[in-house]
């Protein structure tokens, strides 16, 4: 117990003590995210403050996962630290002059790849290897989108690392589960930080790598019990469903899908009158109030995993769809009286 504490405890210094440092860098380097159109901020602020998340990620890590009582294979941790280090280093350089998308993209789907090829060279049949490819891809980006309001993607990674590390012990992974924590109390020593009102935003660096990760401690939960994919799935319900829904929407309606916009809900909610943190409070009421006990119950009756988990997506997509039409009835109300 003494020493999983001091691993938590350490993640947390190192998260909030980076983050902290990366305020003073980023002035200096001139990384600042200025208002504009397409933001959702007020004041230039810092960007780049989740390189603390990933560092806690590097230092934590291979100590939680091969010192455990039921320690992983070398191979694997080292898959991840790879894929990691890759993830944040296209983050990091992004995070300084944009970085086009094809070499960011190729080294988000090479990160995927090294992962899912340790976990296959681990005994996974290997036509996994695409499934898992997409699923870390899309993971990645779907975070690095949902990254737009103060605090939003840190209390996300808190909740979901929770509630895999819950996930993992259950299943007899103390190693897993330690890991889940220090990506939750990693992500807490930023959100000290970057909580509205935010003195530094995460940037490339932190939000793809908390893809990655939740993205990697989801795969190896499914390694460890194929059930256990159901209530890891129901944990990351609300980002999926916002991220999923709004980027069919926009592909849909022959918009430039892959462009940077104002059209995620919580972007919504924050035009239409909401501060960042009563946006914030939104997905984590969903969080505490359905997705947590229906990740239990998935949990708990392991055969109707699959239809719990996809009726606690069909009720996100339907709180997305009726909280989105509330949003834009106001706007249209608002255009309707500007030009009265």
């Amino acid at each position: 117990m003494a020493r999983a504490i001091g691993w938590l405890l350490l993640s947390f210094l190192i998260a909030w003590l980076s983050a902290r440092a990366a305020i003073a860098y980023a002035h200096r380097r001139g990384m600042l995210d200025r208002p504009g159109q397409r933001r959702s901020h007020s004041i230039p602020t810092p960007r780049g403050g989740g390189i603390g998340i990933v560092i806690a990620g590097l230092v934590c890590l291979p100590g939680v996962l091969l010192g455990s009582t039921a320690p992983w294979s070398p191979l694997l941790v080292a898959g991840l630290l790879v894929a990691l280090l890759l993830v944040a280093l296209a983050g990091w350089w992004d995070d300084h002059s944009s970085l086009p998308i094809l070499p960011r993209l190729g080294a988000q789907l090479l990160a995927a790849l090294l992962f899912a090829a340790a976990l296959c060279v681990g005994g996974l049949p290997w036509w996994w290897l695409p499934v898992l490819l997409l699923a870390g891809a899309w993971s990645i980006n779907l975070h690095n989108f949902m990254d737009g309001i103060d605090g939003l993607l840190a209390q996300q990674a808190i909740f979901v690392g929770t509630g895999l590390a819950w996930l993992a012990w259950g299943a007899g992974q103390p190693g897993l589960a330690l890991a889940a924590v220090c990506l939750a109390t990693a992500s807490l020593g930023f959100w000290c930080l970057n909580r509205a009102p935010a003195r530094i935003f995460m940037g490339d660096v932190g939000s793809g790598s908390v893809g990655l990760l939740i993205f990697a401690f989801t795969a190896m939960l499914w390694r460890t019990d194929a059930q256990l994919l159901w209530p890891a799935l129901i944990l990351s319900s609300a980002f999926v469903t916002d991220a999923s829904l709004t980027l069919l929407t926009r592909f849909l309606r022959g918009r430039r899908w892959y462009t940077a916009h104002r059209e995620h809900l919580y972007q919504w909610l924050v035009r239409r009158g909401f501060t960042h943190a009563g946006g914030g409070m939104i997905y984590m009421t969903w969080n505490l109030l359905f997705a947590a006990p229906l990740a239990w119950l998935a949990g708990s009756h392991p055969g109707s995993g699959w239809p719990i988990t996809m009726g606690a997506y069909l009720a996100a997509a339907g709180l997305w769809l009726q909280l989105k039409r509330r949003c834009l009835r106001r706007h249209s109300l608002r255009e309707h009286h500007v030009a009265a």
